[in-house]
């Protein structure tokens, strides 16, 4: 086999694992609507946050240190780390879980799929961004949000009209966080992915915390049932530990776009799981729906994969 064709083998098996890697992070986020939504019937949401990311930090400074992976001593590392914790995890699932008190998680997932639309947005008005928009990636956003549109249906989106003006926009608030969070997360480019996740988790823990205690004194509350702790633990433990260091492992193979347009995917999870263990039915307008998501990722992520500069923290970015 010559060289060329030894290197376009290994471009494409690199880039089936990144894509797999995308799925499984979107069947991981796509549950957490789920989870959300049984832990918040009995916990506040700036508790349930502030134990999630506890757990989330502690379990991934633990594997951080049995891989034998120290924590960053600069100042500067840790200050890039408390704004990474507060964009992807603190302020977007506090607004997501107060968002679930009071619209449905099937609306809140429809709404918490815009993220790329956001990543585009931002990409096209400052003119930054590791990588080109191209118009392949443009209609691969517009085939992703029709398809998020066909498969959660006509009778959630329409919702959008009745549900709480408020937590509709905080829902939203959260997608803008996802969007501006994997564009910032690109100067750790240089850490291990378990390092950057174990440092903006425990950032994300100490911010939540002392917010959770001051505003809903945690101690006084009635004891959750075992239902809403085991859905607290598990978005911990999965939904966050594991997920992160699958998304900053992304972050620098797929870019912001491409780790983005996963959004998509969890939203097309989420309706699956719902028909495959809440017994909902799934129509062929849902079945539609997530071939235009697939054809939509596909259309973003593929070329994705193109050599880039990185950027190491503490460096200026070259524009």
């Amino acid at each position: 086999m010559s060289t060329q064709a030894q290197h376009t083998t290994s471009g494409q098996t690199s880039l089936a694992i990144e894509i797999g890697l995308l799925l499984l992070l979107s069947l991981i986020w796509g549950s957490s609507f789920t989870l959300i939504k049984l832990a918040v019937a009995t916990i506040p949401p700036f508790t349930m946050v502030a134990a999630r990311v506890s757990i989330a930090a502690t379990l991934l400074i633990l594997i951080a240190s049995a891989q034998g992976h120290a924590l960053p001593r600069e100042q500067s590392v840790w200050a890039a780390f408390f704004v990474q914790g507060l964009l992807q995890s603190a302020l977007p699932f506090t607004l997501i879980s107060w968002g679930e008190m009071h619209i449905a998680s099937g609306l809140a997932g429809a709404l918490n799929a815009t993220p790329p639309m956001f990543v585009l947005a931002i990409a096209v008005m400052t003119g930054r961004g590791r990588q080109a928009i191209s118009g392949r990636k443009v209609v691969g956003v517009a085939l992703g949000f029709a398809g998020v549109a066909l498969t959660m249906g006509t009778d959630t989106l329409s919702g959008i009209g009745t549900a709480a003006p408020l937590a509709q926009m905080a829902v939203l608030g959260a997608s803008f966080c996802y969007a501006l969070a994997p564009i910032w997360g690109q100067r750790f480019s240089g850490l291990p992915a378990i390092v950057t996740a174990a440092g903006a988790m425990s950032c994300a823990a100490v911010l939540m915390l002392p917010t959770a205690a001051a505003l809903e004194q945690p101690w006084r509350l009635a004891q959750p049932p075992v239902q809403a702790i085991a859905a607290v633990i598990a978005l911990g433990m999965i939904c966050t530990a594991l997920a992160m260091v699958i998304y900053f492992r992304l972050i620098r193979t797929l870019g912001p776009l491409g780790t983005t347009s996963g959004s998509y995917l969890r939203a097309g999870f989420a309706v699956a799981l719902g028909t495959a263990i809440l017994g909902e039915h799934l129509t062929w307008s849902s079945l539609a729906g997530m071939a235009l998501i697939l054809a939509g990722v596909v259309a973003v992520t593929v070329p994705a994969l193109a050599p880039t500069t990185r950027t190491p923290v503490g460096a200026s970015p070259r524009n």
